[in-house]
């Protein structure tokens, strides 16, 4: 089955911002009327931004696995937890539902986001023309993954459960929240800065 055209070929072009599908136009100047954002056939620079922010996340991972996220405080000790000390602390403290939803939000989710979109990258990088559909439906993975994003940010939250497991207890964050947060964040600019058009543009059919 051949090919089906595209919005360029129909003569249409969509906004990224609004996603106002709205006539084609070679001015590179041009608008979009609802929204007033600069209309591309491609988001400029796509590939490389989310190269770079992807990278940067990989690079703040590691110390956001091995620096602690927590200190937490007791009149007789005090411990400092990273992330993967923490969900075994809970486990042990007997409450492994909340030692999951940490693991899946901190450790699984993260690393599944690293993944589909190097995958996603080096695939338009190299012209891929299997699976676009496949891939398209990886890259709608990552958007619902990214909805819950925020759920990371609430790990220290979570952990903040073990001072109910001591007495006279307080928590005081640590470098490795800093670290975390700055993965969430890269890895969402990322996801955001990938055109999923890309994807479509070197296949003959699917």
């Amino acid at each position: 089955m051949s090919a089906l055209p595209r919005a360029r070929e129909l003569g249409m072009m969509s906004c990224h911002v609004c996603r106002l599908v709205t006539t084609y136009s070679p001015d590179p100047h041009a608008c979009c009327p609802r929204c007033g954002n600069a209309l591309h056939i491609r988001k400029r620079g796509s590939l490389a931004r989310a190269w770079a922010l992807l990278i940067a996340a990989a690079i703040f991972y590691l110390p956001a696995n091995l620096y602690p996220i927590m200190r937490t405080q007791s009149l007789f000790s005090k411990d400092d937890n990273t992330i993967l000390s923490g969900i075994i602390e809970l486990w042990r403290a007997g409450s492994p539902d909340l030692a999951i939803i940490v693991f899946t939000a901190s450790i699984v989710v993260p690393m599944l986001k690293f993944i589909i979109l190097g995958y996603l990258l080096v695939s338009v990088q190299r012209a891929s023309e299997w699976g676009a559909r496949q891939r398209a439906k990886l890259y709608r993975f990552v958007e619902l993954v990214g909805y819950w994003s925020m759920l990371d940010v609430f790990v220290v939250a979570i952990l903040s459960a073990l001072v109910h497991f001591k007495v006279l207890s307080r928590v005081e964050p640590l470098p490795g929240v800093v670290y975390f947060g700055m993965v969430v964040v890269l890895t969402m600019l990322s996801a955001m800065s990938f055109d999923p058009r890309l994807i479509w543009d070197n296949r003959k059919s699917q």
